[in-house]
């Protein structure tokens, strides 16, 4: 069954702190680079839609977060994976980009040819929860995946959980998400994009080449979206993050098509959580997923091979933003029904 029909859509239209811990030691594998873009023009006006507005600067992922990126995260907290933060499609299916070998105690996981680079997918909510108490606590072996952001508890399943005050690397909120995404930028009343490639024009899709890279590059009004970017034998499929046109006026790419992502919605508990930017196939009528009028939501549990994340964190880093994390050594989710609202 296609990934659009296991939907059933409903069509109803700090600087120290930051800098302090993602700056872990490089270890002797190597160092994985984080990017990060500041999102500015604090006190921004919403969009027609509601959305969109905040209050103070923030920073988000340049990109989405990459198999790479979480292969390095279970080896460091996932040998034994008591919290189910690998789902055994990421190996099984072709879009899928990590492999696990061995036995719980000593799981090992590696990235697959050609896939380190394409966001990770099959993650739940609650898996993108874990992943920023990781990085808020050091992003090392020791540290805890159950506090920190978000208070856990061993949760998987159910309702997700309250970020906590303070917290330093978090899913972004679905204003923060929209404005780093739509917002125009230049001033508090800049407006919106319909598209998150600075453009109110549907983005082209973009094709791939034999590992993936998207066709547009870094430039230009495209996406991964409707099928197109076919290669590794799937029509249509992720693609390297980056490469598939411009990105949005903060500087963050792939925020309309390749996966869609989650966000915290207003940041408070809840049956669902949110899911925006369109991902590279479509639902019933594309390409009804990459614009800004398009909202989802799906149980915190959900995985899906069109569903990955990026994290935000509330202070600004020095341009050129980057932060180093430590390499750990090596280069299902409830079914829930995913619901798209009329954006308020």
């Amino acid at each position: 069954m296609s990934f659009a029909r296991l939907f059933r859509v409903v069509f109803s239209v700090g600087v120290a702190a930051l800098l302090g811990l993602l700056a872990v030691p490089a270890c002797a594998q190597g160092v994985f680079v984080y990017d990060w873009v500041t999102v500015g023009d604090p006190g921004n006006a919403a969009d027609t839609t509601g959305y969109g507005a905040v209050a103070d600067t923030f920073q988000i992922q340049k990109y989405e977060f990459t198999n790479q990126q979480y292969a390095d995260f279970l080896n460091s907290v996932a040998a034994t994976d008591i919290y189910a933060l690998y789902s055994g499609t990421m190996g099984s299916d072709a879009r899928g980009g990590i492999t696990r070998i061995g036995v719980s105690g000593s799981y090992t996981y590696a990235v697959k040819a050609n896939m380190g680079d394409k966001p990770v997918n099959y993650v739940s909510w609650f898996d993108a929860a874990r992943v920023a108490n990781w990085v808020q606590n050091g992003a090392t072996g020791t540290s805890s995946t159950e506090t920190g952001a978000y208070t856990l508890n061993g949760e998987t399943s159910g309702d997700a959980v309250a970020v906590n005050p303070g917290a330093t690397v978090f899913v972004p909120t679905e204003n923060q998400w929209y404005k780093a995404a739509y917002y125009k930028g230049g001033g508090t009343n800049a407006g919106y994009w319909t598209y998150a490639t600075q453009s109110d024009a549907l983005p082209t899709a973009v094709t791939a080449g034999a590992t993936g890279d998207g066709s547009a590059g870094s430039t230009g009004n495209f996406a991964n979206y409707n099928y197109v970017a076919s290669w590794n034998g799937q029509t249509g499929n992720v693609t390297t993050v980056g490469t598939n046109g411009g990105a949005s006026a903060y500087g963050a790419f792939d925020l309309s098509g390749n996966v869609l992502e989650w966000d915290d919605l207003n940041g408070t508990p809840g049956p669902t959580h949110g899911l925006r930017g369109g991902y590279y196939g479509y639902f019933t009528q594309p390409p009804l997923n990459l614009g800004s009028t398009d909202h989802y939501e799906g149980a915190p549990s959900l995985e899906y091979p069109g569903i990955g994340f990026r994290l935000a964190a509330p202070a600004a880093v020095p341009e050129p933003s980057t932060c180093a994390m430590a390499l750990a050594g090596l280069a299902c989710g409830g079914y829930a029904v995913l619901r798209r609202r009329r954006a308020r």
